[in-house]
């Protein structure tokens, strides 16, 4: 399962020479090995890198099982490099070269998929779930007092009601108590081991409130979503339930982060806009935050002694004097500079009606 730490190592790495990046689509709904390998081996044919492209293709032939909906690899022979990952989100084709893998795809995939955690609660515990890049794995579950629904000692409410409703009622509610402070303990530290960045919550109306309000207030702002479910329902349910909440809560997301955004350019603080702009601000390490809509594109300049990049055609950099080159893909290149720094990339998957945003800008630390 690919992780930040494994984004991490991909960004660090410089290749002696160059590196191979291939994004494959093996949706099962739309194909089957065969045609994916002849996809795969129509995109090899007409590169030089030929250690490369035989070894890529091998990992297919002799390792890859074709469970996936879509497999990332980057290969450097040369380096004795190679890193592969199968996700379960499809994506589609694409191969570069380059003296650095080719990342973006998988950033904007960890930014919009990745870092989930789902609860189902009840009275009596919970089921905690992972929900990482489309797969949604069951982790661990808390069990907590049985809520016995006997007689105890205390007054009826109303005349002719049997004795002890009093008395069961606030029995019931301190078991109920503890159970949900145990749960919200165990929550807490799932969420902290998993790395969660998003919460979900299922169960009745009254549980997932009793829930929220004994989480810890950090945690209480990481919901994104609650919804109606029983303890008992099949992991398929929860994985469909979990994909609809979370693209309602995204959605949501990108247009508070694009509102934001604009707000913080047009009056001239902490935000631009526009590709040079933008580039500018990575070049000079203000960024807190790249949003880009997910898929763009922009060649550029990037100069070779200082690392300045610019969408404006020049030959020398007006910083250091050095030779500037064409770069294919700016974008990237600022993901890359934005990551490495410590920075956020957010990728848009939505289209959004935003008056003064065209596919990129930026959120800036100052």
């Amino acid at each position: 399962m690919l992780t930040e730490t494994n984004l991490q190592e991909l960004l660090s790495y410089q290749a002696e020479s160059h590196i191979l990046s291939i994004y494959l689509n093996t949706n099962p709904s739309e194909g089957n090995a065969d045609v994916y390998r002849l996809n795969l081996r129509s995109m090899l044919k007409d590169i030089s890198l030929l250690a490369d492209a035989t070894a890529v293709d091998d990992y297919f032939s002799r390792n890859y099982d074709w469970a996936g909906r879509s497999v990332a690899i980057f290969s450097c022979v040369a380096d004795g490099f190679m890193r592969a990952y199968t996700l379960a989100i499809p994506i589609r084709n694409q191969l570069v070269v380059g003296n650095q893998p080719y990342v973006k795809p998988l950033a904007s995939l960890l930014d919009i998929y990745g870092g989930y955690g789902v609860v189902l609660v009840d009275k009596q515990g919970a089921r905690l779930f992972s929900f990482h890049l489309g797969d949604l794995i069951e982790q661990e579950g808390i069990l907590g007092e049985s809520i016995k629904h006997t007689k105890r000692g205390g007054a009826s409410v109303r005349s002719g009601m049997r004795g002890g409703m009093t008395g069961q009622t606030r029995y019931e509610d301190e078991v109920t108590d503890r159970n949900i402070r145990k749960v919200a303990d165990f929550a807490t530290h799932f969420f902290s081991e998993n790395n969660v960045r998003r919460v979900l919550i299922g169960g009745t109306e009254e549980n997932v409130a009793f829930l929220r309000n004994h989480l810890p207030k950090t945690w209480q702002s990481l919901i994104v979503g609650t919804f109606p479910m029983s303890m008992t329902a099949s992991k398929e349910d929860v994985l469909e339930k979990a994909l609809q909440i979370g693209k309602q809560a995204e959605f949501h997301k990108e247009e508070e982060l694009l509102n934001r955004l604009v707000t913080e350019a047009l009056k001239d603080r902490k935000g631009v806009l526009g590709l040079d702009d933008t580039l500018a601000a990575v070049y000079e390490g203000r960024v807190q935050a790249l949003v880009i809509q997910d898929g763009y594109r922009a060649s550029g300049y990037q100069c070779q002694g200082c690392g300045y990049l610019t969408d404006r055609e020049i030959t020398v950099c007006q910083y250091c004097d050095s030779k500037v080159d064409i770069v294919p893909d700016a974008i990237e290149m600022a993901v890359h500079k934005v990551l490495r720094a410590g920075g956020d990339l957010e990728a848009l998957q939505y289209s959004h009606k935003i008056s003064g945003f065209e596919y990129i800008g930026a959120l800036l630390r100052y």
